[in-house]
């Protein structure tokens, strides 16, 4: 306490000596300038130690010479220098000061002085009815999410498309499909600014090794006060790393808030020369024939419900409207599965039909890749799973 007081005592003797203006000690030693010069010479320094007290988080008690009310993070005490008392008050009064405060705060600005926040003047806070997703999927469709600027994120996506969880024997004993082959797929995304953002992406040779070059832009965003989301992408891929059977693809993504806590998702999606999935026959870039193209349309619908503040169960179904005979897609792509949200990393855990990744290959199922009409059946369903990091 005594070391706080003298802390006080010293601030006091600077509001004292910032407060004593030429005019005023030159009537106090019986100076010969005129009372109204004096005054204009006083009126630009009157408004010093309004200007200090506010940086150091002082008001004025009105009509006292010996208190003062001293504020320290957020909370107000009345110290009494008479007394040497100090005590905290619980409703603060108005603090009184000889300038408005409409006046003081851009003159505080102007001389550098950072006043302290107040209660009256809170933080901003995040709109506590807008949703936001943990990952850039909401397991095989975009969430649309806006990247930060200069964010730099990485996206691992597993499917294990030869081994259906659910059906054939000891499926527990191999952890359904678990211990199975799997085809990893990885991607970086780079946000240029708060709405513009690239990308990179590439899925392994035994889905024809495709490379995908993603340019997305976001026009709206319920953060910023919009009725919804709504995102654009442009990619392109080519299979057997970017050298032949090359696909152009268009995305809208557009999403919505139910509450904080859960999300719906519409993303249509038109693919120019789209590709049938199968399965390369070796590693060789000849086992990768060249494919006839077709224009192809899909409707991708999702949802995501928090059920706890860092975990969220998804859902989605990919049919395709345009193009889907040609294919080999007999029977629309769904998933569903549970995500758990982190700090900057998510991990979505689930089940699918469909074990393409990419923005072309997504809405293929497990029928058109194995050439088994039965396999995207609900007892062709095998595990998936996402990983998602942002690195800053």
């Amino acid at each position: 306490m005594n070391v706080f007081l003298k802390r006080f005592a010293k601030a006091v003797f600077i509001l004292c000596v910032a407060g004593m203006s030429p005019g005023a000690s030159g009537l106090l030693a019986g100076d010969s300038t005129p009372p109204e010069a004096a005054a204009a010479s006083a009126a630009p320094a009157a408004g010093q130690p309004v200007l200090l007290a506010a940086a150091l988080g002082v008001a004025f008690v009105e009509n006292s010479t010996s208190s003062l009310i001293v504020e320290r993070e957020g909370k107000k005490y009345l110290v009494d220098l008479s007394t040497r008392t100090i005590k905290e008050l619980e409703a603060s009064p108005a603090p009184h000061s000889s300038a408005p405060a409409t006046q003081a705060a851009p003159a505080a600005m102007q001389s550098g002085l950072a006043p302290q926040r107040t209660a009256a003047q809170p933080a901003e806070q995040k709109n506590p009815d807008v949703y936001h997703p943990g990952d850039d999927y909401v397991f095989s469709l975009p969430s649309g999410r806006r990247l930060d600027h200069h964010g730099f994120y990485i996206n691992f996506n597993h499917r294990f498309a030869f081994d259906p969880a659910f059906s054939g024997p000891a499926r527990g004993g191999a952890l359904l499909g678990l211990d199975g082959f799997a085809l990893p797929s990885f991607g970086f995304r780079y946000g240029v600014t708060d709405k513009l953002s690239v990308g990179i992406y590439r899925s392994p040779s035994f889905i024809a090794r495709p490379i995908q070059l993603l340019a997305a832009y976001n026009f709206t965003d319920e953060r910023d006060g919009q009725p919804l989301n709504s995102a654009f992408r442009f990619s392109v891929e080519g299979q057997n790393d970017f050298a032949k059977n090359f696909t152009a693809n268009f995305e809208g993504i557009f999403s919505r808030s139910i509450t904080r806590r859960a999300q719906i998702y519409v993303v249509p999606t038109v693919s120019l020369n789209n590709r049938r999935l199968f399965v390369p026959s070796s590693l060789r870039g000849s086992a990768i024939p060249d494919l006839p193209g077709y224009n192809s349309f899909s409707l991708g619908v999702a949802g995501a419900l928090d059920i706890r503040p860092t975990v969220a169960l998804v859902a989605e179904v990919i049919p395709t409207l345009v193009g889907g005979r040609e294919l080999g897609i007999h029977r629309p792509a769904y998933s569903f599965g549970i995500q758990k949200k982190i700090f900057r990393h998510a991990f979505t855990f689930g089940f699918t039909n469909s074990p393409g990744t990419t923005v072309a290959q997504r809405s293929g199922t497990r029928a058109a890749y194995l050439n088994n009409p039965s396999a995207d059946t609900p007892g062709g369903l095998f595990i998936g799973f996402d990983l998602t990091r942002q690195i800053y």
